[in-house]
């Protein structure tokens, strides 16, 4: 089955461009990404805070399956409702340093939508380490589930 979110990920670049394509209004699709309980449901991560504004911050908990307890978080840098979001994105106690992330939010026509996210790393070598995890997979399931949950709120 072919992925929906894209990866466009250049040798050589320190750098990536993830998009996808939503069946959702603009403003369905940016709620998916600052209402907590919504964000819960789709990342299926417990929000611990989510501040959606400027000079914001966040933090996200998990669980894997052995029990294990892992956070992240980061700070908004720019917040533009319905428009985007920049901010900073950090894994704690792992060997990935912190990224930057802008998300781009585009309405398509009244019903669809498109998010554009472009993720810089810090080194070339960074990038490519994490994208020999089951990234493009991760992504692409979560924003199944986002799909899904937030079509269900229309």
């Amino acid at each position: 089955m072919e992925q929906k979110t894209k990866i466009n990920a250049e040798d050589g670049r320190q750098d990536l461009v993830i998009t996808r394509e939503f069946d959702l209004p603009l403003e369905l699709l940016f709620k998916a990404y600052v209402e907590p309980d919504i964000v819960e449901q789709w990342m299926g991560t417990r929000v611990l805070k989510l501040e959606s504004k400027k000079h914001g911050s966040y933090q996200f908990e998990t669980t894997d399956p052995k029990g294990n307890k892992h956070r992240f978080n980061g700070v908004i840098h720019e917040f533009v409702p319905n428009r985007k979001i920049t901010r900073t994105f950090e894994m704690e106690n792992t060997p990935f340093e912190v990224q930057i992330e802008f998300l781009e939010f585009e309405k398509l026509t009244d019903d669809t939508s498109k998010l554009n996210m472009h993720v810089v790393y810090r080194s070339v070598a960074l990038r490519d380490q994490m994208l020999r995890l089951p990234f493009a997979q991760g992504i692409n399931m979560a924003h199944n589930r986002l799909q899904d949950i937030a079509s269900k709120l229309k």
